[in-house]
């Protein structure tokens, strides 16, 4: 019984004492994880991009100290670029996800210094202030991310813009060691001037596997169609001299050509047109009588005369564009600046951003056998025409030529297009300037020639000789209303398809009719009508007899 009451006197006092330590130790647990919870909440929603453009800039973070890099001599090499690389094939769609802004997101490797075995850089000149200025604009940018685990696209800090500047083998080796290379699938490297003497390929030389290339001096052998960007060779004078706008109109000179190290076989043609036109062509050359530097880089000179480069392009009308030992040239992007519609003579070039801008509205394309010709195609131009294109390459150059920044935006977006293509840029956003000045409505003068996108689909259909079930497909498909175009393939070789299907080419009457009206356009304009035919017959009549120097396609009678 004392026993008993005296296990009870101590329970009383014993109780309060240890509710007292557990609840101190849950308010402190509670409190932890509270604490954790709220520090994670703030990093994870803080604006990382507040430091980001501090990693990128020279001012504040200066190149030496980054850190250093040694490239074992046996590191692996990445293959050559494959030149069979499409969107589908060499470029992980499904790493972007989907996201509301429609927006693929942009990783830059951190700064590093790479050097071989015994110390020598791979570059000789390490990273370039144009470089530093498009990583800059990248990190400032809405496409640009911190975390790794979310970038869709990843830009090494490794500079190739000018291959002239690298050891070719070093630099495939640090591209090879980056942490998610992965044979190059989803990286971008931007090159503005490819190639080396004596052949000065028109794309970069670097192995660099499946990458994508935003490369300044495309040609149509080199370049992947909807895979690279074809972007311009930056020119330093964008910054360094100040271009006011001009108001569009006849100008002094009709055409000026400012290059200074074009082909002699050029050369000695612009002189013979100098010699038959006069004044109204201005050919100017590097000064002889200058001293070396940077003021002659911005003189040209013609039997004694100086002039001041490139004020004078805004003199003329017409500025001619060569290809020089490389397709991509950086004359383009002060001609543009200048308002003087360029005249681009370098066949097989792919122009720059041809994927998304319309050059026919802002330039003149004309093959270089046609070099002899040019005064005589210029001139059959109509003024208002000529008016309408300065204005239009004028904007070219302030919309996606005048600076790094403009130049990297510009690429992103057209990548970013192609993985969110139904919220795509329209030809008329890319084209049209954002207010248009000198006219509320669109030049009738100009048609697109970029093709609108479609606003149905086109259905095709296979078939081998099931006729009531063919017409059965075809009557509930044409019922959909965001049905564009039908097209039947008919695959029974030793059966004709029904001529409900096949008028074309069982209209033999129509064929005639349509084989004499367009021999008779080729007689008069000596060009064929028929150069781009859609689910049509029309190709065939190209076989018919007539001279072989008015075929446009000489060789289409062995299709």
């Amino acid at each position: 019984m004392c026993a008993s009451v005296k296990y009870g006197s101590r329970g009383p006092a014993l109780i309060p004492r240890m509710k007292t330590k557990y609840r101190i130790y849950y308010i402190t647990l509670f409190s932890v994880v509270l604490l954790g919870l709220i520090a994670t909440g703030m990093f994870q929603f803080w604006p990382h991009s507040i430091e980001s453009s501090a990693e990128w800039s020279l001012d504040r973070r200066s190149v030496h100290d980054a850190p250093l890099v040694r490239i074992p001599m046996s590191s692996p090499i990445p293959e050559r670029g494959d030149l069979s690389c499409r969107m589908h094939t060499c470029f992980d769609v499904y790493r972007c996800g989907y996201n509301p802004k429609n927006k693929i997101k942009v990783y830059i490797y951190p700064l590093q210094r790479f050097v071989d075995e015994v110390g020598v850089p791979i570059s000789s000149t390490g990273l370039s202030r144009e470089y530093n200025d498009l990583l800059s604009a990248i990190s400032d940018s809405d496409f640009y991310t911190d975390d790794v685990s979310r970038a869709c696209l990843f830009i090494p800090s490794i500079d190739v813009l000018n291959q002239n500047s690298l050891r070719i083998r070093e630099t495939a080796q640090a591209l090879a060691m980056l942490p998610r290379w992965d044979k190059g699938m989803n990286h971008l490297l931007f090159n503005m001037l490819p190639g080396g003497p004596p052949d000065y390929n028109t794309a970069l030389d670097v192995p660099r596997d499946r990458a994508l290339l935003a490369g300044g001096g495309f040609s149509t052998w080199t370049y992947r169609q909807g895979y690279d960007v074809s972007i311009p060779v930056y020119s330093p004078l964008s910054v360094e001299v100040d271009l006011p706008e001009r108001q569009p109109g006849p100008r002094r000179y009709f055409i000026l050509s400012s290059q200074t190290a074009i082909h002699r076989e050029y050369r000695v043609e612009l002189e013979r047109l100098k010699e038959e036109n006069g004044e109204a062509l201005l050919l100017l050359d590097k000064c002889s009588n200058l001293s070396q530097g940077l003021a002659s880089v911005r003189k040209r000179c013609y039997k004694g005369q100086v002039y001041d480069y490139p004020q004078i392009l805004q003199e003329s009308s017409f500025c001619v564009v060569l290809r020089g030992a490389r397709l991509g040239q950086a004359t383009l992007s002060d001609v543009l600046q200048a308002g003087c519609v360029p005249v681009i003579m370098a066949d097989s070039y792919i122009l720059p951003f041809s994927e998304v801008l319309d050059w026919k509205r802002a330039s003149v394309v004309i093959p270089e056998e046609k070099l002899p010709e040019m005064y005589t195609i210029l001139k059959s131009i109509p003024h208002r025409q000529v008016e309408e294109m300065q204005r239009q390459a004028r904007w070219f150059w302030e919309a996606y030529f005048s600076s790094m920044k403009a130049i990297g935006m510009t690429t992103l977006q057209i990548i970013n297009d192609r993985i969110y293509p139904y919220a795509a840029l329209t030809y008329e956003e890319w084209n049209n300037p954002p207010v248009v000045k000198w006219t509320s409505v669109n030049s009738p003068l100009f048609l697109p020639l970029i093709p609108p996108r479609s606003p149905g689909f086109t259905a095709v259909v296979l078939t081998y000789d099931r006729i009531e079930s063919l017409f059965r497909v075809i009557t509930e498909i044409s019922k959909v209303p965001s049905l564009a175009k039908l097209l039947v393939v008919w695959n029974n070789q030793n059966k004709s398809p029904p001529e409900a299907i096949d008028g074309l080419s069982l209209d033999q009457t129509h064929m005639v009719e349509r084989s004499e009206c367009i021999n008779k356009f080729a007689s008069v304009f000596a060009t064929m009508p028929l150069k781009v035919v859609e689910h049509r017959a029309d190709p065939v009549l190209y076989k018919d007899d007539f001279p072989e120097k008015l075929k446009s396609f000489p060789n289409i009678g062995s299709l």
